[in-house]
């Protein structure tokens, strides 16, 4: 599959071409989605809780981004990639925000970063992408400022908050970015920016007016099971598959069934001869 290129969002845009980002963390993982007709994959700072087993995101470090970042472009060399900028790596200044994004495209091999908020990061946007450096943004549900946020709620729900939302994604659109990804806002408000701005909406829980969507892959294979978000589709249920799987192999082990002859290595004639088994 050909890499889909950054000037082609805006003409799948016009034409009502939905595209997909699959969420993803590592090799493997980046070659079955490279398999796919998914377009992007997302490194997301969310690998603090689903890989690293933490409450928050915050924690993630840029260097762990990269890492993260070079298993996925390694599994996925045809499929555009997006290299998360993890919390403090981009807010202190539009220069430090240029010089982590330039770590994640250089060391990690993205395509392009996301980062998150509104008005106050388009000009670390605007010089980021003059280096030319490709950019997605994120608004409402910021995972990075949940606790300013008060959780993990949906943003926008007053006039006052959908009228910022909408101003958010108008500035990061003229600061250059070519998405982005609007999570748990109503679907009304997704409706009225998408058709505002330029840029490619990607939707995160964000209704059927978008110009494209985001899940995690554990969540797609049902690998989770404690909370599963409301937009989250649980196509398969793997979790309790890939336990059971697990106990068969338990089993297996101590009754004997495993392993047998065919998956044991041989020694050869001389050594089969004088070490030979049961």
């Amino acid at each position: 599959m050909k890499k889909i290129t950054i000037p082609s969002f805006r003409q799948k845009k016009l034409d009502v071409q939905k595209v997909t980002m699959i969420t993803v963390y590592d090799y493997v993982f980046a070659r079955l989605v490279e398999a796919s007709d998914a377009e992007m994959i997302l490194v997301g700072d969310s690998l603090g809780m689903v890989i690293q087993g933490l409450p928050l995101t915050n924690p993630v470090t840029l260097e762990e981004i990269i890492y993260h970042t070079k298993n996925v472009r390694r599994g996925a060399p045809n499929t555009l990639i997006v290299g998360d900028m993890p919390f403090m790596s981009y807010q202190v200044s539009p220069e430090a925000a240029l010089a982590s994004a330039g770590r994640i495209v250089k060391e990690g091999g993205a395509d392009c970063v996301k980062l998150e908020g509104g008005v106050y990061v388009a000009p670390s946007v605007q010089k980021i992408t003059r280096a030319g450096i490709p950019v997605v943004g994120h608004i409402g549900l910021t995972p990075q400022s949940s606790s300013a946020l008060g959780g993990f709620k949906v943003q926008g729900k007053t006039k006052e908050e959908a009228d910022q939302l909408i101003a958010d994604a108008q500035a990061l659109d003229e600061a250059g970015v070519f998405a982005i990804v609007l999570e748990c806002i109503p679907g009304g408000v997704a409706k009225t920016i998408t058709e505002s701005i330029r840029a490619t909406t990607i939707g995160v829980g964000a209704g059927p007016y978008v110009d494209g969507y985001n899940l995690n892959a554990y969540d797609l294979l049902g690998l989770f099971g404690d909370f599963v978000p409301r937009f989250a589709r649980q196509y398969r249920q793997l979790g309790p598959e890939c336990t059971e799987v697990f106990n068969a192999f338990t089993r297996d082990a101590r009754s004997g069934a495993y392993p047998v002859k065919e998956e044991t290595y041989g020694g050869g004639p001389e050594i089969d001869k004088h070490f030979p088994l049961p």
